[in-house]
């Protein structure tokens, strides 16, 4: 688990010794990845400098002969290939076992590092390496003889890479804020991706908040060839060829696949854990850490003051059964101080305010461990969430005669809105305001902060212009489109897979862990049983209103009915409450400030409306206000001035 950045420059930055310098930059703005150790490599050329970093956290094998950047030397050495050069970040859960089958093919080895395994690989395959591959992953690898740079990502996305490409200049990084250490590279705002952030409280797909900085998406491969960048797909899940497999069956097949996943994830040269909600999915990843690991299993719980944000209850109870050593938190977490680190780590505006409790548990983690399993990935799996609920209700509304529709949609308008977050009042108007659209778009609204009829209020009339072409929902519905998927229940999980998990989630769990120097690994995010799942009918995952049916069946008698039973509560912080106390004059003074408004994104009048509005206890405004002030002073940081490259502000 690293950071990983470099080069390819073919008439731009051209001085060694300024490339040297920009890549010492860049490293440092990434140190918190790789605290162990760094290293890179330079190639200069007639046409090109090639120039590869690497920041490096030791997990698998601990030697100097698994530092980075690494290099074929052995096997070109004995004449059986040809130079070539890796960064890598991540980890590849079945090295072990490709490196036994490339070892009895003649390849030669040099360390016991799964990084060499991509190399050896590649030397045989090519691109086509990446079937092979199965894990969590961002590299680039040079290849010296085609004069060819080859990076992938991941088939979920759980390791980033960011690139910038002008024709002459091609810089790659794990994170954004390390590209922009160079001084030739402006930070602009991206006004596409700040409509689409509104909407969606992250910036999704191939965007960034950055103009001229793109993401390689999830699935996906980059070649750079002379002046020519290729990007292409390599997998997509497949929710067809649906299986003809009994319930009983099915069960055993979940537990053994996901007992399989969980082993898998246990190879380690340093100590590991389990972060440790009190929910289903990660009393799942305990349960089996416990059956498969030698010792005691390593557990770890953070919870509030606040009982509607506090689970540890729950995992109290999952840790006592299973023997486990717990280590448990109450957070009383101080906003004005964590919000500037938060804001500086993501690089990108993102409202996900669980980002909070996600960086205290990553921090208090990282001092017992260096990794820490999870259950990111069981919702997405086996339809988890709510909103799935609601959307079978919305098909039998559909059913009602239009009158009826019609009229108990006009009580519902007459009904007062909900200072509380957590209210059914909330939750049925929330619903009923999105009801008449047609199911995709209806997802879409639920899923939405500032959606269309709200920003027409909130935003300038020069940054509607300025955005008018582009509905920030057309990214869902095309997914939908996209998603092979036979049913629309299939066809939701398709999306959140495609959209919401790799750019929201997996996004949290990344940038928080990573600020730490903590690795995070997902088991049910595991591509082989991702896709026995998605192959299992949609009535086993959401069977009438029972959300993750044939998971709960899986883990019966494992895990105690408590949780297998209890309500979903969610990773929150109770943003309600601190927008009323602790950051209302804060937020009162930064949205309203004359920065914030000489941006011209937001009509003033309507700013202070919604903190007036939600401070009075009239309406609950919390995520909307919270994706606003997570904006603002991500311009504040990185569009207003470059302090950003001299670490995380200590306040605002």
């Amino acid at each position: 688990m690293c950071g990983i950045i470099g080069f390819v420059s073919t008439g731009g930055m051209t001085r060694e010794k300024e490339l040297f310098l920009a890549v010492k930059r860049m490293s440092n703005t990434i140190k918190h990845r790789g605290p162990d150790g760094e290293g890179w490599w330079q190639r200069t050329g007639k046409t090109k400098i090639v120039t590869l970093g690497h920041r490096r956290l030791k997990v698998i094998d601990l030697r100097q002969t698994a530092d980075q950047p690494m290099h074929n030397t052995t096997c070109v050495q004995a004449g059986r290939a040809t130079p070539l050069v890796i960064v890598f970040n991540g980890e590849i859960y079945n090295y072990k076992k490709l490196s036994a089958e490339l070892k009895a093919k003649g390849h030669l080895f040099h360390s016991q590092s799964d990084t060499e395994v991509i190399l050896h690989l590649y030397e045989d395959y090519g691109i086509g390496c990446l079937k092979y591959l199965r894990g969590m992953f961002a590299f680039a690898i040079w290849d010296e003889k085609e004069q060819t740079l080859f990076s992938a990502r991941d088939r979920i996305g759980k390791k980033p890479f960011f690139y910038y490409y002008d024709g002459k200049i091609f810089v790659f990084a794990s994170e954004p804020r390390a590209i922009l250490a160079n001084p030739d590279i402006q930070a602009v705002p991206d006004l596409n991706a700040i409509h689409h952030y509104l909407t969606y409280g992250y910036v999704p797909g191939s965007q960034s908040a950055f103009k001229d900085i793109r993401k390689l998406p999830p699935a996906h491969y980059l070649v750079l060839r002379g002046n020519q960048l290729k990007v292409d797909r390599y997998w997509k899940l497949s929710y067809t060829d649906k299986l003809n497999i009994s319930e009983h069956q099915a069960i055993k097949e979940v537990r053994s696949r996901l007992k399989e996943a969980v082993r898998l994830r246990l190879m380690s040269d340093v100590p590991l854990g389990v972060f440790l909600s009190g929910g289903i999915d990660s009393a799942a990843v305990v349960a089996l850490m416990s059956q498969e690991s030698g010792d005691r299993v390593k557990t770890f719980s953070i919870g509030f003051e606040e009982k509607a944000y506090n689970e540890l209850a729950y995992a109290r109870l999952v840790a006592k059964l299973f023997h486990t050593d717990h280590h448990e938190f109450i957070v009383r977490p101080d906003a004005l101080a964590i919000i500037p680190k938060i804001v500086w780590h993501y690089g990108e505006p993102f409202a996900d305010s669980s980002a909070v409790p996600s960086f205290y548990l990553a921090e208090l983690t990282r001092q017992y461990v260096t990794v820490a399993l999870n259950g990111d990935g069981g919702d997405e799996n086996f339809a988890g969430y709510d909103r799935y609920i609601g959307n079978q209700l919305a098909v039998l509304y559909d059913r009602l005669p239009i009158l009826v529709r019609r009229f108990t949609e006009g009580l519902i308008t007459l009904l007062p809105a909900s200072a509380h977050s957590k209210t059914l009042l909330n939750i049925v108007k929330r619903f009923f305001a999105a009801v008449r659209l047609e199911p995709r778009r209806r997802y879409a609204q639920w899923l939405g902060y500032f959606l269309n009829g709200v920003k027409k209020s909130l935003c300038t009339p020069e940054f509607q212009m300025a955005v008018s072409n582009i509905d920030s929902l057309d990214i869902l519905v095309r997914h939908y489109e996209q998603s092979d998927a036979p049913d629309f229940v299939d066809a939701t999980l398709d999306v959140d897979v495609n959209l919401y998990l790799p750019d929201d989630l997996l996004v949290k769990m990344d940038v928080a862990t990573m600020a730490y120097g903590l690795e995070a690994r997902s088991p049910l995010l595991d591509h082989k049983f991702m896709e026995f799942v998605a192959r299992l009918p949609s009535s086993f995952k959401l069977k009438g209103r029972t959300k993750k049916y044939i998971f709960k069946k899986a883990l019966g008698g494992l895990v105690p009915d408590k949780i297998l039973n209890r309500p979903k509560m969610g990773f929150g912080v109770p943003l309600d409450r601190w927008f009323r106390n602790e950051l209302k004059d804060f937020a009162y003074e930064t949205l309203r400030s004359s920065q914030a408004r000489s941006r011209g994104y937001f009509r003033p009048e309507s700013v202070q409306k919604l903190l007036d509005d939600h401070c009075s206890n009239r309406a609950n405004h919390q995520h909307l206000l919270w994706n606003l002030l997570m904006l603002e002073l991500w311009h504040r940081i990185y569009i207003d001035s470059r302090d950003w490259l001299n670490g995380p502000p200590s306040c605002f």
